[in-house]
């Protein structure tokens, strides 16, 4: 039985176990900074003083969101899922949002530059792995990784190694990371 054609249109080929594995993950990744920004922009957006970085965050938001889109094309494209723990993965990331922006701005940047430094090296090894198989996915890869890069060096810039906590706060980030990218990646 043939299946009725999906938005989006139909795989160009049926994409590989890892490939969808991929996209899942990184769907999943980038949902997750879309709700950490924005959570973010939104507790420092109460506030006349902090309104430069509510607005540097939501800046950083949209061009997250950017990807993601770009992430539910590829899902639909490649008859992917995205991850079960989809759910799971909004209230943890709008909590830690609110978390770290109630801590304080360097400790908002101090969770950029964690997040964002596990997901330029989870990039940069899907950029290894399709460089000689799927040049396009490759070349998407790339382009998103050089954006979290740009989010990840603002942050160091604007204080995040200065936060209150630093070494505690980003190794628990990190550790998050990596394991909602491994969860991620099969449920």
């Amino acid at each position: 039985m043939t299946r009725p054609a999906r938005p989006g249109g139909q795989p160009k080929r049926p994409a590989s176990p890892r490939i969808k594995e991929m996209l899942r993950v990184d769907h999943a990744g980038e949902y997750a900074a879309v709700a950490i920004y924005d959570a973010q922009s939104k507790v420092f957006g109460r506030s006349r003083g902090t309104r430069k970085i509510a607005k540097q965050l939501a800046e950083m938001r949209d061009e997250e969101q950017e990807h993601l889109d770009a992430f539910d094309k590829l899902l639909l494209e490649n008859n992917a899922r995205p991850t079960a723990l989809i759910g799971l993965w909004k209230i943890a990331s709008t909590g830690l949002g609110i978390g770290t922006a109630l801590m304080g701005e360097k400790a908002a940047h101090a969770c950029t530059e964690a997040v964002e430094s596990v997901i330029e090296k989870h990039y940069a090894e899907q950029i290894e792995e399709t460089k000689d198989t799927d040049p396009d996915l490759c070349a998407t890869f790339t382009k998103f990784r050089e954006d979290e890069l740009r989010h990840h060096d603002h942050a160091v810039e604007a204080g995040a190694k200065e936060a209150p906590g630093y070494p505690l706060l980003s190794a628990v980030i990190k550790a998050g990371c990596r394991t909602a990218i491994r969860l991620s990646e099969k449920i």
